[in-house]
């Protein structure tokens, strides 16, 4: 906590266990779980080349043995520090995973590291609708994704997930110009059904 109220995950270029940063993620797996519903989070996301905030949800049979991507994966938010105008919202599961999701890229009209932003996700048994401060960017309409892309395996309980991470094919590498410690900031979490 950074003492004003906020969850602080700081990624910090340090080492530990033969790795060169660390950071952390924040899950719900064996307390929380939710099947439908608005799940929204108002988040600060940190601006830097290799940087990667994201707020999410697993499927809960993950926690059974399910392996990703059959128990599904919902990206509620995405962003990738070197371009903080962009929001990432995607679906995985085996027919459509990794760099082939379902979903959308925004561009918004602000740098989203600049201030605190509501990303959610309004959920029930027809699809799911993303937001950025209450304007819809991408709509995954279940019809549409079991007519083009493949099976619909939404229809269970999923966990929250919250992280930072450092590097990765998607993000790309750090580099000089990246700041650490980044931090992602979490005002809150809240979950309506």
């Amino acid at each position: 906590m950074n003492g004003a109220g906020q969850l602080v995950i700081e990624a910090r270029k340090q080492d530990y266990e033969g790795r060169q940063y660390t950071s952390a993620r924040m899950n719900t797996s064996n307390k929380f779980s939710v099947q439908y519903g608005r799940v929204e989070a108002r988040i600060k996301v940190p601006k830097g080349n290799g940087l990667w905030p994201a707020f999410w949800m697993m499927g809960s049979d993950f926690l059974q043995g399910r392996p990703w991507p059959y128990n599904g994966e919902i990206d509620i938010m995405e962003i990738l520090g070197r371009n903080t105008n962009e929001l990432y919202t995607t679906l995985h599961a085996p027919a459509y995973n990794g760099a082939g999701g379902y979903g959308q890229k925004y561009t918004s009209a602000v740098d989203l590291s600049q201030d605190y932003h509501v990303y959610a996700v309004e959920w029930d048994s027809k699809g799911m609708r993303f937001y950025l401060d209450n304007t819809l960017v991408f709509n995954a309409a279940k019809d549409t994704v079991e007519n083009t892309r493949g099976p619909w395996i939404y229809d269970h309980q999923f966990y929250v997930i919250l992280n930072l991470a450092v590097g990765g094919d998607f993000p790309g590498p750090i580099d000089a110009t990246t700041p650490f410690p980044s931090r992602m900031l979490v005002d809150y979490v809240h979950v309506y059904q």
